[in-house]
């Protein structure tokens, strides 16, 4: 996969370069939505992805959020089995302030026009009541309150595949995954951050915790007995495992000359801000990186178990296999001497370009 793209490179090479299908933007005065919709691959199956709101500085960070964002979507299908394509929504503006269940009505009017090659849920700033207004346009959603049938808020699912990513990385550099005694530290404590902190919390890991929300950082500090620390303070912490679960880029040149972590395994997307070099860099000093994209999936998982109707035995299954499935892209990274996001992206890719060769049999 390429790294970041240019901001001075055209929409058009942008798509070119992440081989993207389709780009819709969507604009809508009357309610004061303004929302790109990415749609990466859908050899596997529809585009599923969440749609994130933030108040982004321009329109070509969100334009750079939904392309990166959505094409992990279609790894994240394909490295753990499911029958998906990749897509992503991003809405511009504060979700606090800016959204209102007329905006969020109007995109997914727009989600309908699709009909049915984008399919959304909740991410970074939307949630289970926007997933429910969104639903009241289109049946193109998943991640709706249970109380309408659907599957709920995916988080504890996402939460507990990172945790399980955790437990397979940490046997690797130990010998066991056993996490009782180990320093982990949880830089955003938002809804899977906090579900995280419980897991971790539960079988005696110590737990370092860091949020731009002072409020939320003192609650679940308190309630976890957790230890609070300043952000700025992250990198020079000598720790186990560094589990970024706010927003992506924070594992960059920078950061990793500092880093004193044995592994780096968290829920964030695009925790890598070039994914090659630092990749690479990470491989040289010897930290083992689980890739977001595969240990962040349980959230995915959840999603697809409602869209098809298994239920939540089935969400729990596949999210199980997460363990499994980090093991063996550590096993590849060590056979074959590279980085263990090459690795996940060629285990991703296989499964692709196995299933198009099915379906272009006929």
């Amino acid at each position: 996969m390429p790294s970041n793209s240019s901001s001075d490179s055209s929409i058009l090479e942008q798509l070119s370069a992440y081989g993207h299908k389709k780009l819709v933007f969507c604009n809508d005065p009357d309610t004061g939505l303004k929302a790109i919709i990415a749609i990466h691959d859908t050899t596997l199956g529809p585009a599923l992805g969440g749609t994130r709101m933030w108040s982004y500085a321009t329109e070509g960070e969100a334009l750079e959020d939904a392309l990166r964002l959505s094409r992990g979507m279609t790894y994240k299908a394909a490295i753990t089995g499911l029958n998906l394509g990749g897509g992503k929504g991003v809405i511009i503006g504060d979700s606090r302030k800016d959204k209102t269940e007329t905006l969020m009505r109007s995109y997914g009017r727009f989600i309908k026009n699709l009909n049915g090659e984008f399919i959304t849920a909740e991410e970074m700033g939307t949630n289970t009541r926007d997933m429910e207004y969104i639903r009241m346009e289109t049946n193109y959603v998943t991640g709706v309150p249970e109380s309408i049938g659907g599957a709920g808020n995916p988080a504890p699912f996402t939460a507990q595949g990172v945790y399980l990513g955790i437990k397979a990385s940490v046997k690797e550099v130990f010998g066991t995954d056993m996490l009782a005694g180990r320093t982990i530290v949880v830089q955003g404590i938002g809804n899977v951050g906090e579900h995280l902190v419980a897991l971790l919390r539960k079988e005696n890991a110590e737990v370092l915790i860091s949020d731009i929300n002072q409020e939320q950082l003192t609650y679940v500090a308190r309630k976890y007995k957790a230890k609070p620390i300043e952000a700025d303070k992250i990198f020079g912490i000598d720790a186990d495992v560094y589990a970024p679960c706010a927003m992506g880029a924070t594992v960059n040149n920078k950061t990793i000359q500092k880093m004193k972590f044995a592994i780096i395994a968290g829920s964030a997307n695009n925790q890598l801000k070039d994914e090659v070099l630092d990749s690479e860099l990470l491989l040289k000093k010897g930290i083992l990186f689980a890739p977001d994209y595969l240990i962040n999936a349980g959230g995915l998982i959840s999603c697809y178990s409602e869209w098809t109707g298994f239920g939540k035995k089935r969400t729990v299954q596949l999210t199980e296999n997460i363990y499994d499935a980090t093991r063996s892209v550590i096993k590849l990274s060590k056979a074959e001497d590279i980085s263990t996001n090459i690795a996940a992206n060629r285990i991703a890719e296989k499964r692709i370009a196995d299933v198009k060769k099915i379906k272009s049999s006929y």
